[in-house]
């Protein structure tokens, strides 16, 4: 059996939502890059009795390993390696030259604030020098040593890695933890996983349910494999682990799925639509440039994410009302009066209009409706056209109806947008010269 393990993140106000926890993610892609596997993932508030019964729920599931995050400061809230050091019966003490490389640690925030007294900083800082008799202490990053608890001797149970709350000091503290006897010896029996991803795109869910089921009939051995679906972005992402052993089964249910979908499945190597939108601009020395309304400049934003974006997104116009679609974009009076701001013919207008204005190869027009309000029975809130051309007279023009609220419309019409560029650069062309009324793929 492999390794098992579970993550404990600590923290009242991760519970109430006003932070999202980014440790717990990042622990669990490390701890499946060492082959061991994550069992589960708790969130506890900053409470000593919630701690200890959240250590204890794991180890009854029998798993060698507990990683912890948080609760490692110095006021009286931070509790965690208390909790840790009683869960693995063992008794807490003052290092004392770990508090002095603390104190020294701290000594440049007293001459910063001259007026704290430096005995209060170290007093409060102290309860962070107290550790649990036979810890691995992680030299701090912050002022918060990491540990790795083992239990006592003659105690049974997991081993513990307690890891501070701060993002870039977990990260730290954790590539010191790995290394040590105590983990090593936690994680025996680990094995290696090969995790994949498949990405879709105007595919549903319940359709790669099917092709599941088509898989095992094929006889695909799907025991062998673990299958993780998820929708983000409407796109649908196809997560695969398997142990290496095991190679031979993934390709045979790739292959299923590569059979089943070939107009849907984008990415088999997990690149996101992002990656290769950027790819094929840079291969092909391609510029582009974006005339947008009801996603008010996220197209732009998306595309200008990664470093040097500058090298093929040349800007955006954010054209919202007619008016401005008119005199920035040059959308024509007649078009907007004829078929409406949301039509084809206006997508097409922002899209040419874009890429004329601002001199670039290729053009992005985003024309719809977000609502809440403002739709109608012809066209109802979800309602999005998108365009994309280019100098040689190639363009797609699209058609979707998107559910969701508005924020869910304005981010999934991006993806849309990214979609069509791809098939672009990719040689794809509508056969009218302004684009049938097609359902977004």
């Amino acid at each position: 059996m492999s390794a098992r393990a579970a993550i404990v993140v600590t923290g009242t106000e991760l519970l109430g939502g006003r932070v999202s926890d980014r440790n717990g993610p990042w622990l669990a892609d490390r701890l499946g890059e060492l082959g061991v596997d994550l069992a589960h993932v708790t969130i506890v508030g900053d409470r000593a009795e919630d701690m200890l019964a959240a250590l204890e729920w794991c180890a009854a599931r029998d798993v060698g390993l507990v990683v912890t995050s948080g609760g490692l400061g110095p006021t009286a809230d931070d509790l965690t390696a208390e909790v840790v050091g009683r869960f693995c019966g063992r008794e807490m003490v003052l290092d004392e030259a770990l508090e002095e490389r603390i104190a020294e640690i701290l000594r440049p925030l007293r001459n910063r604030w001259p007026g704290l007294s430096g005995e209060t900083i170290r007093a409060s800082n102290r309860k962070q020098a107290v550790v649990p008799v036979g810890a691995t202490v992680l030299e701090p990053v912050g002022t918060a040593p990491g540990l790795v608890v083992p239990p006592a001797e003659g105690r049974t149970g997991p081993t513990v890695v307690v890891l501070p709350g701060p993002p870039r000091e977990l990260r730290a503290l954790w590539a010191v933890a790995v290394q040590t006897e105590a983990f090593e010896r936690a994680i025996v029996g680990r094995t290696v996983y090969e995790q994949r991803m498949l990405r879709l795109y105007g595919l549903p869910e319940s359709q790669i349910v099917e092709t599941l089921r088509a898989a095992e009939a094929a006889g695909v051995d799907m025991g062998a494999i673990e299958i993780t679906t998820c929708v983000h972005r409407s796109e649908l992402e196809v997560v695969t682990r398997y142990e290496v052993g095991n190679a031979d089964v993934y390709r045979a249910f790739e292959a299923v799925v590569r059979e089943r979908h070939p107009d849907t499945l984008y990415s088999e190597d997990g690149s996101s639509i992002d990656d290769q939108v950027v790819a094929l601009l840079v291969e092909q020395g391609l510029s582009v440039a974006v005339a947008e309304s009801c996603t008010g400049g996220l197209v732009a934003a998306r595309l200008t994410e990664r470093p040097g974006s500058s090298a093929y997104v040349l800007g955006g116009i954010v054209a919202y009302s007619n008016e401005v679609k008119e005199a920035l974009v040059g959308v024509p009076q007649a078009t907007l009066v004829e078929y409406g701001a949301v039509s084809s013919e206006t997508a097409l207008a922002l899209a040419d209009g874009a890429r004329s204005r601002l001199g670039a190869d290729l053009g992005i027009g985003v024309t719809g409706i977000a609502g809440p309000d403002g739709g109608s029975e012809e066209k109802p809130v979800g309602t999005v056209w998108v365009a994309v051309s280019a100098r040689d007279g190639g363009r797609i023009v699209r058609q979707t109806r998107l559910p969701g609220n508005r924020a869910e419309i304005r981010d999934r019409s991006t993806t849309l947008a990214l979609h069509l560029l791809r098939r672009l650069l990719l040689g794809e062309r509508d056969a009218a010269s302004t684009g049938a009324s097609a359902a977004a793929p």
